[in-house]
């Protein structure tokens, strides 16, 4: 990778509001899988891995769940314990003692889960199941791999679910705050629970969470409100994905739904927007008419995550279309990745794809070297 130096728009400091970012990259949120299958409580290991990339501006951790039913894959970690909130206090420790900031992204993943991982059977806004869509387990496969298995039938949450589920998210970043995070970022991107409500093809309610596209943002409204009351809204981000299918989830309203969205998450003064872009080699290129009408209508920082390069990301920040650049697989390899860029250097590359999820420990994970 080439160096960037005559275009330095990523190594500027960036004010997210109030919170100060020595930097504008950040670390996107990445599930490994290595959090305490007991418990899904956070470890040191884990805290080792944060505090090895801590040189991005802001860290927002892998995606996080915020009830046992939310959980839909094996050794992801939680934020509705006691352990939990201790396990996680190691690691905002290390990474602010490195001088980044970290957000805890709040995560329920709806349909997609199954009783093989919980106990439970998944829940949505209607009885839908995700086509063609898998989560993992761990059980005894050879390396350690993660074994995939098929999404359940989900049963179609009443109103007693969604007001419990909007308490969990709120108590999660409560217990994110306790827990030393600079903030909390709710997941309503990739086909999890929040993003199910947005789209018409998973979102077939007749009741104020479902019919018209302001209906299906209610959930999403309801939860942002409940968290930013109880954490402020300075310290709340919202993650979307606007332009990705998976899981079952292409919806052709989808894209003025997320305009609507947009304008109501910018009234409530979120923090930021987080767009999820697709991250594949042939991935398409983002219309700049979609980031111009989105820049219109939401006026506090934006993130860009998705198949980025440190030039376009620059392009990107001093087109003045995006505040912040997510990267995600470049920091499993490289953590020191700003560094990196900055003189220039080699990258390292992912050397086995069996370490992603779960498998191996620290190989993988915690091994890959800095520059000397």
């Amino acid at each position: 990778m080439k160096s960037i130096r005559k275009s330095t728009a990523l190594f500027e400091p960036f004010a997210m509001g109030t919170i100060p970012l020595t930097n504008r990259f950040v670390m996107a949120p990445m599930t490994r899988s290595r959090a305490n299958e007991k418990g899904a409580v956070p470890n040191d290991l884990m805290a080792a891995y944060y505090e090895q990339r801590a040189s991005a501006g802001l860290i927002i951790t892998e995606a996080t769940q915020i009830s046992k039913q939310g959980m839909g894959y094996a050794r992801t970690p939680g934020i509705f314990t006691k352990a939990q909130i201790e396990g996680w206090k190691k690691i905002t420790q290390k990474v602010h003692a490195q001088g980044s900031k970290i957000f805890l992204q709040l995560w329920h993943v709806g349909r997609v889960s199954s009783a093989q991982v919980n106990g439970l059977q998944p829940i949505a806004p209607s009885p839908i199941i995700a086509k063609d869509t898998n989560v993992y387990i761990f059980d005894g496969a050879p390396n350690g791999d993660a074994t995939f298995i098929p999404v359940e039938q989900p049963k179609a949450m009443t109103t007693d679910d969604i007001q419990q589920v909007i308490q969990e998210f709120k108590y999660g970043a409560k217990n994110a705050i306790e827990a030393g995070f600079d903030g909390v970022e709710i997941h309503g991107a990739n086909g999890y629970l929040i993003d199910q409500f947005l789209r018409s093809n998973t979102n077939h309610r007749n009741d104020q969470y479902g019919g018209s596209k302001e209906n299906r943002l209610r959930f999403l409204i309801e939860v942002t409100q409940a968290v930013v009351k109880a954490i402020g809204a300075e310290k709340t981000g919202i993650r979307l994905s606007p332009f990705i299918k998976f899981k079952d989830m292409d919806d052709p309203e989808i894209m003025d739904t997320i305009m609507l969205a947009a304008s109501a998450l910018n009234d409530i003064e979120v923090a930021y927007l987080h767009l999820c872009e697709a991250d594949w080699d042939d991935a398409p290129n983002i219309p700049i008419a979609f980031r111009e009408a989105l820049r219109q209508r939401f006026k506090h920082t934006i993130i860009a995550t998705g198949n980025k390069t440190p030039q376009t990301g620059n392009d990107l920040i001093q087109q003045n279309l995006v505040d912040l650049i997510g990267f995600g697989r470049a920091f499993i390899s490289n953590p020191d990745f700003p560094e990196r860029v900055k003189v220039g250097a080699r990258m390292n590359q992912i050397t086995d794809t069996h370490t992603l999820f779960g498998g191996g420990g620290a190989k993988g994970y915690t091994d890959y070297p800095k520059l000397p």
